[in-house]
């Protein structure tokens, strides 16, 4: 029989939700746009959260609006094959290539290697990395299990820790009195813009499209075996994530914005936030931050880890959950130990090459009251979306690809020519244009329909 989720179990699936997005990147990036933006911190926080809540909410709605289970069925009406190729990229960007493997390394980097000679840096990634994939693997083992590790007892302990940051910033010091609610003269507009392409850079409307799945096998968890109330209670869940998030982003920002009165600007949130907590509490704050850097990566993990071993143990059941959780570990952990610069140089393109193709999803899953799912539509906007997804890739290349006089050239002739490339935003218009030159050609043929069997009569 179907039942309704209680108050609690919301809690505890938007708290699962929370941690599943909340990794390192989102406590560094909204910490030096707070910096970057200082008395303009107000819009540009209000452009960081466009992107990096509304987009990864948008990308839960669509998942809620088509009652899809993954994103496989979201990209279905595209083509079968499409729709496995997108989801075994997405899947391999975020659960083995790229963002798992840049877990360990954010961990590594922030919490551990400080303290190692230099001569160490190697060997401690390397045994520092395994355990933090052995916990990872341990903890997504059993995957009924997820919700409570994350939900119940690891996200709780990660959000007071942040409350306790904020207390002492913000009650305690009272820095939030030494900064401007207010833009100032000069930047606003442009700190607006900063704002949404940080949020944008966050690419976590990628990761939604990724945890759809687990969201899903919790919400079966717990007794929701109709598709109906599945997507509304997604919806719910996605809601309560995101408010969360947001909030704290908006702290986080301000948190930066406040730290110029003690200190300089830095180059990157990671050195920024070590400062901000030694400020208020001394060596103790290194290892607070560590905590907090290690909740928030591993919660992270163990969500793409179980999400990639759950949607691809469904599509090859002959090999299922438990082989992809174990080959997504051994993978991540060997990615990790190239260092996280170069996780970054080469994931970067593969990150372009798929990110359009996920917006381009995220919007046909939203408009879905409107344009169901109509498989001309979907073909020819994803058509027009291989082409930024392309020149995207390109422009993001290693130097060594980059410099090539081929792709030198086609990057050039793109900056030049296309639309919002250099804010990599061209997938935007390719979009528009895909799905609203599809959408009325349906549109058309519809009307002519009728017409022409009438005069068949």
């Amino acid at each position: 029989m179907n039942k309704s989720l209680t108050k609690r179990q919301y809690l505890i699936l938007g708290s699962l939700l929370f941690g599943l997005f909340f990794g390192a990147g989102n406590l560094i990036f909204p910490i030096h746009l707070g910096q970057l933006s200082a008395g303009n911190w107000g819009p540009a926080t209000i452009g960081f959260l466009l992107t990096a809540i509304l987009l990864p909410l948008l990308s839960i709605l669509a998942i809620s609006l088509t009652r899809s289970n993954s994103a496989y069925d979201l990209a279905a009406p595209a083509g079968k094959k499409f729709a496995l190729f997108f989801l075994i990229l997405i899947h391999l960007t975020l659960g083995i290539l790229v963002a798992s493997p840049r877990t360990a390394t954010t961990t590594f980097a922030i919490g551990i290697q400080p303290f190692l000679p230099q001569r160490y840096d190697h060997l401690g990634l390397l045994i520092f990395s395994a355990l933090f994939f052995g916990i990872a693997y341990l903890m997504a083992y059993n995957q009924n299990k997820i919700a409570d590790y994350v939900g119940k007892f690891l996200n709780p302990i990660l959000l007071t820790l942040l409350a306790f940051i904020f207390f002492m910033a913000f009650v305690i010091k009272g820095d939030l009195r030494h900064i401007s609610l207010f833009p100032t003269s000069t930047g606003a507009g442009s700190n607006l813009i900063n704002g949404f392409l940080q949020g944008y850079n966050t690419m976590d409307a990628l990761a939604g499209l990724g945890f759809g799945v687990t969201i899903i096998a919790a919400l079966k968890l717990f007794g929701l075996t109709d598709s109906r109330q599945r997507s509304r209670a997604v919806a719910k869940v996605g809601a309560i994530s995101m408010s969360l998030e947001a909030i704290i982003y908006i702290f986080l920002i301000a948190l930066g914005a406040s730290s110029l009165n003690y200190l300089h600007l830095s180059s990157e949130g990671g050195t920024a936030f070590t400062q901000i907590m030694t400020h208020y509490t001394g060596l103790a704050g290194t290892a607070i931050l560590g905590a907090v850097t290690f909740l928030a990566c591993i919660t992270s993990c163990i969500g793409m880890m179980a999400a990639l071993s759950q949607d691809w143990g469904e599509r090859f059941p002959k090999l299922g959950y438990h082989f992809f959780l174990t080959v997504s570990c051994l993978g991540a952990f060997i990615i990790a130990n190239f260092g996280l610069t170069q996780i970054i140089l080469y994931s970067t393109p593969l990150l372009s090459f798929i990110y359009p193709f996920a917006m381009a999803l995220i919007f046909l899953g939203v408009l879905h009251p409107l344009i169901g799912q109509n498989p001309i539509i979907y073909k020819t906007t994803v058509a027009f979306t291989l082409i930024p997804a392309i020149l995207d890739a390109i422009h993001n290349l290693p130097p060594f690809f980059a410099n090539l006089g081929f792709f030198k050239t086609i990057d050039a002739w793109a900056g030049n020519t296309i639309p919002l490339f250099n804010v990599g935003l061209d997938f935007f218009p390719f979009v528009l244009v895909g799905l609203g030159g599809s959408w009325a050609l349906t549109v058309l043929l519809k009307r002519r329909t009728p017409a022409a069997d009438l005069s068949k009569k």
